[in-house]
């Protein structure tokens, strides 16, 4: 197997360590059935790769075994984000895979974070929304739902493409990841509700970018350490 070298990961904030913490442990009391998240947003730079990642890292760090899959055929921010370094033959990607081009041996990845595997999207394509609505991609999330503890997906933003709604009825659930003060109440409802038709189930909401001040809440848990 292939492995990815993710450089420089950072040490969180132990506040922000527990949010994703928090986040893992929500997910898990969804119900046991539940392994395949779809996580989307509104718009661009919501922090919806950033959440995906660290979620797979906090999961893979408690034991589980976690693959992370980069979906956004039209415009990775992981790739831009992260500086990877490739060890072994060069790597396949999710397009390679759903064109034919590469079994899902040879896209999966192994990272130095032990018990997280992902899946880079590999070359953009002309047509992402064809082959994320394909068989193929029904048949790869249906292998590794049963190889792994969980399966994210970091799907491409619901506001501007139809993406993560094809992507939608293949999942156990869905989270959307929103911004504070930036994204309005209308989009966002206009997100809900494309996600509602899809029939998969909306497990819940991240809000991300929260400017937390202290209060007398957060001191009084803040004295017992």
């Amino acid at each position: 197997m292939n492995k990815i070298i993710f450089n420089g990961l950072l040490e969180l904030e132990y506040g922000k360590r527990e949010a994703f913490n928090s986040l893992r442990t929500n997910l898990q009391f969804c119900g046991a059935d539940i392994k395949t998240l779809l996580f989307t947003s509104c718009q661009p730079n919501e922090g919806k790769s950033v959440t995906t990642f660290e979620l797979a890292r906090s999961m893979a760090e408690s034991g589980k075994k976690v693959i992370l899959i980069d979906a956004d055929l039209r415009k990775s921010v992981m790739i831009a984000r992260y500086k990877i370094q490739r060890g072994g033959k060069p790597v396949g990607g999710l397009s390679h895979c759903l064109s034919k081009q590469a079994e899902i041996g040879d896209i999966v990845c192994s990272t130095n974070v032990p018990g997280m595997d992902v899946i880079m999207t590999g070359p953009l394509s002309p047509n992402p929304t064809e082959l994320l609505n394909g068989e193929l991609f029904t048949d790869l999330l249906a292998a590794l739902r049963k190889a792994y503890d969980a399966v994210i997906i970091d799907a491409p933003p619901l506001g501007p493409v139809i993406d993560a709604a094809v992507i939608a009825p293949k999942c156990d659930g869905v989270v959307l990841v929103i911004e504070a003060n930036s994204t309005s109440y209308r989009l966002a409802l206009d997100v809900k509700k494309q996600l509602e038709v899809t029939g998969c189930k909306i497990l819940g909401v991240v809000m991300n970018k929260v400017k937390i001040e202290k209060s007398r809440y957060y001191k009084y848990y803040g004295e017992y350490k």
